[in-house]
């Protein structure tokens, strides 16, 4: 027997082996004749619908180094991982292809810190099903290591197949042969094979009995198994210290039912069928010269389905619970979906059913069409008696969507109901909603309050001429009180008609109200006026007029009207002037060709010199600031005034308020604002939306206003990037320790400081999710001292995101490190406060979603790239199509996700090189 042995394993002889080897080898052999009558249960895998797993276990052998001639040439490899004392941070990349061609995208192991050995022991999931897989499907395995900046260097690679030359797929643990410094192949004759070329070395052999018996083909022996197996590992270890490659340990699943372990065999579904091939179609396609035009037959349904003499018996129908059903479902819809012309039909029969809900109403006018004047006004007729719809509904009557002027009237009535509170949060928007506004009926009035205004100028003029000197002062102040008189007659007149108001006059009237409101909008005013005549936009002559008519309307209206009016008007007047001074001293400064400590040098001396710019920046007469109009500046404190370290060198101002407080901004010169702006109006927005739910979470909403397309103020909050807090403290848990120490407190720092961190990360992590913010790096992430997490730099954002890859969350091992790893309390509770705050903004997701919907047009970049996807790209963050249980769930996976992120570590590494050579 033993002669059996060595014709099947010709590398050994009697005197290498060992007693343990050459018992367990004849064993081996001996119970040959039992594996032919063993029983073989396995399972087709077409009918395996689960995605492909590949466990990667440890790197063993001598890895190689660059030569001294690539180090020369490249001298960033001296900085690879692989040079390091320790082992590297390597990352093993796989991916699935057949002839040549990737099946799925690739997928990484997540990041790992080695110490001793490589050793992952990782679990990864590919994206493609057993049942997807080709016969021929190959697994493509690639180790990378960092080199420099921006450079992925391959330490090796190995390619093995899925099946195996019988069609069965692999089980079991394998070592496979890594082809050092190479990409893998993935090629039918690949370049890079796992498996020895040649069958001959002991690893391999030994490896396919080991294979055996882990597969139960051959009988247990306890204590002969352990001796053997210990000599097996000594053999493998020699092989691997004496060969000139790499071996990764890799194990492939195994599919258990009832305890019994299955065979994956590849079996095509309907693959022996055999399926007619036509050579001549029978169908020959033509063009429909009709397709375009109306279809007859819809249209006379309509009409019968929307007659008058249907009113009647409607008014008595009532559903059934099935209908019913689907009527809720039909008014749970998101703005976004497009009613078919059955559930139009549906809305419109059970019309008077649904009148007493007021989510109801914004779906029923959905399916009027509003070029049939009988159903105007039996949709009017109907609007009367129907439950007065949200506010937030009401925006949706805003947008181009609806452009009968009794819609938008009537949205008009329902913002009368909003506090200036409200209005200010949506006020943004509703200055982009007035370029669907009619031009000629706000022109109209314009004009009528010129007139006005223009007659009395006259007439007081000509009175002026023919009176004497002694009655000079007395006519001027009669004219101008007339005048004034006059203007706010007509003002009074506009403004009681509710029921006639459009959303200009709406505006004009709440803002000539509230200066808050008069601040944002003026200068929301002037940035579009300014936008519209920049030459870089193409804009239409009806805006371009809309926007400029409203801007001189409100002008005019307060310029003319009562004291109060009057004051505003000048407030509005100085901040103009101001502002224009602070642009020409900046301009002043970036002319100046020096360094940034003689450029500040520059700045503040400008600032405590009165001739130059005709203007005292120390020290003028008080005004509202109008990044905050509740504060009153009077004037700048020039040896605080100083420069930031970046492209544009932006100006950071410290104000003295009336009230003798400092007041810190950053004024921003040659940037657009305008995308900034709006997503610090959404948070402020969500903000107010969680803590009317009792949820704060401890958002930092700072103040940001563009006042031109080219400038703007930003609220300065004091705090510190994350970067630097890891460069300087090692941990932001050292950061609050050193702040807020408690040797009570949870990891020695002072529990509301931990409470409050853990609710900012949770609130910034939902929303910036929502909002798709990218470019999400250490150095826009910023600390206070009070623990507040906050994100700063919005250039990107709907999914948008320069770098490749990015998880879904920001959301790195150092922040969670922060509330005490992933298994304390405090990332339990993160976790929570996660999906309690998606699902109470999914709640409110109409708001958000019309919001956006009045923001299209605008000259957001990001939104203008795509404008007509910008609002699904909202709604599909917030998954409408899932319940609560469900959308929790799809939440965890998002989180599991963000914190196993490799590319997303790898890219801050590489960030932080960019950031290095910068400086």
């Amino acid at each position: 027997m033993i002669h059996v042995v060595m014709d099947e394993f010709p590398f050994l002889d009697s005197e290498s082996l060992s007693f343990c080897e050459w018992y367990y080898l004849n064993h081996v052999n001996a119970i040959s004749m039992d594996q032919q009558t063993s029983s073989f249960s396995y399972i087709y895998s077409y009918s395996l619908q689960t995605n492909v797993q590949i466990k990667i276990g440890s790197l063993e052998g001598n890895h190689l180094k660059a030569s001294k001639e690539e180090i020369l040439k490249n001298y960033e490899l001296k900085f690879s991982g692989l040079f390091e004392s320790e082992c590297a941070d390597l990352m093993v990349i796989c991916r699935v292809y057949s002839d040549g061609v990737p099946l799925c995208l690739p997928v990484s192991s997540s990041y790992k810190a080695f110490s001793t050995r490589w050793n992952w022991s990782e679990w990864i999931t590919l994206p493609i099903m057993f049942s997807h897989l080709p016969r021929n499907a190959l697994l493509v395995i690639t180790i990378y290591d960092c080199v420099g900046a921006s450079e992925m260097r391959p330490v090796g690679s190995t390619t093995i197949s899925l099946f195996g030359k019988r069609g069965v797929f692999r089980k079991g643990m394998m070592d496979l042969q890594v082809w050092p410094f190479k990409q893998a192949d993935g090629t039918s004759n690949t370049s890079t094979p796992g498996k020895p070329q040649n069958d001959d070395g002991q690893m391999y052999c030994l490896g396919k009995l080991t294979k055996k018996y882990r597969s139960g083909l051959m009988p247990t022996v306890d204590w002969l198994d352990r001796l053997t197996f210990r000599e097996i590992e000594v053999i493998n270890e020699r092989e691997k210290k004496n060969s000139d490659f790499m071996y990764l340990m890799v194990e492939f699943p195994e599919v258990v039912i009832n305890d019994t372990s299955y065979h994956i065999v590849y079996y095509e579904e309907e693959g022996d069928d055999v399926i007619p091939c036509r050579t001549q179609a029978d169908i020959v396609t033509i063009p429909d010269t009709e397709i375009s035009l109306d279809n007859l037959v819809e249209n006379k349904h309509h009409k019968l389905a929307r007659s008058l003499r249907s009113g009647i018996s409607d008014k008595d129908a009532k559903p059934n619970a099935t209908v019913r059903d689907q009527l809720n479902t039909i008014v749970g819809y998101p703005p976004t979906k497009q009613l078919t012309t059955e559930e139009q039909d549906l809305i419109w029969k059970f019309r008077f059913y649904l009148k007493g809900s007021k989510k109801a109403s914004i779906k029923f006018l959905e399916c009027v069409n509003w070029k049939l004047p009988a159903e105007v006004r039996q949709a009017l007729d109907m609007l009367a008696i129907w439950e007065p719809m949200d506010v937030e509904d009401a925006l949706r009557l805003l947008s181009p969507s609806f452009q009968h002027p009794s819609m938008r009237k009537y949205a008009v009535t329902r913002l009368k109901q909003a506090s200036d509170e409200d209005l200010h949060l949506y006020l943004l928007q509703l200055v982009q909603a007035l370029r669907y506004e009619n031009f000629e009926d706000i022109n109209s009035k314009y004009k009528y309050l010129s007139d006005l205004v223009t007659s009395k100028d006259t007439s007081a003029m000509e009175t002026l001429s023919s009176a004497s000197t002694d009655t000079t002062t007395s006519v001027l102040s009669t004219a101008s009180y007339n005048n004034n008189a006059e203007v706010m007659q007509y003002y009074k007149t506009i403004f009681d008609n509710s029921s006639d108001m459009d959303l200009a006059t709406f505006l004009i009237y709440r803002a000539c109200r509230n200066f808050n409101l008069a601040n944002y909008f003026y200068w929301y005013l002037m940035v579009e006026c300014e936008n519209c005549e920049s030459s870089t936009v193409k804009q239409d002559n009806s805006t371009k007029n809309m926007y400029l008519t409203v801007r001189n309307t409100f002008l005019l209206l307060l310029q003319n009207g009562s004291t109060e009016m009057q004051k505003k008007y000048s407030y509005l007047k100085r901040q103009k002037t101001f502002i224009n001074k602070l642009v020409q001293l900046v301009k002043n400064v970036a002319r100046e060709k020096a360094n940034r400590k003689n450029k500040i040098e520059h700045l503040r001396s400008l600032l405590k010199d009165t001739e130059t710019l005709k203007f005292n920046f120390s020290d003028f007469e008080p005004l509202p600031f109008p990044l905050d109009p509740t504060i009153y500046i009077k004037g700048i404190v020039p040896d605080k005034a100083t420069l930031f370290n970046s492209a544009l060198m932006p100006s950071k101002l410290t104000f003295i308020s009336t009230n003798y407080t400092e007041y810190v901004t950053i004024f921003k010169h040659g940037d657009d604002l305008r995308q900034d702006q709006l997503v610090l109006q959404i948070v402020t927005l969500m903000d107010k939306l969680l803590r009317s739910e009792n949820l704060d979470l401890k958002l930092t909403p700072y103040r940001v206003l563009a006042v031109s397309i080219k400038h703007g103020f930003v609220q300065f909050v004091k705090s510190v990037p994350v970067a630097e807090v890891l460069k300087t403290e090692g941990s932001i848990q050292n950061f609050f320790r050193k702040h807020h120490p408690n040797e009570n407190g949870p990891y020695g720092i002072s529990a509301d400081i931990m409470d409050t961190y853990v609710k900012s990360c949770a609130g910034y992590c939902v929303i910036t999710y929502l909002l798709g913010v990218g470019d999400r790096h250490f150095d826009n992430l910023l600390l206070t001292t009070t623990g507040k997490l906050f994100h700063i730099d919005f250039g990107y954002i709907l999914g948008r995101d320069p770098k490749p890859l990015p998880p879904p969350m920001k959301l790195s091992k150092e922040m969670v490190e922060a509330m005490g790893g992933v298994t304390s309390e405090h990332y339990h509770e993160f976790r929570k406060l996660c999906y309690t705050a998606f699902l109470h903004l999914r709640r409110h997701s109409n708001l958000i979603l019309n919001l956006f919907t009045l923001m299209v047009d605008a000259s957001v970049p990001d939104i203008a790239l795509e404008p007509d996807k910008a609002v699904m790209k909202v709604q599909d963050k917030f998954r409408l199509d899932l319940g609560d249980e469900e959308a929790v769930h799809y939440l965890q996976n998002l989180i599991d996700m963000s914190v196993t992120a490799v590319m997303a570590a790898l890219v801050e590494q590489l960030h932080k090189f960019a950031q290095y050579w910068r400086t």
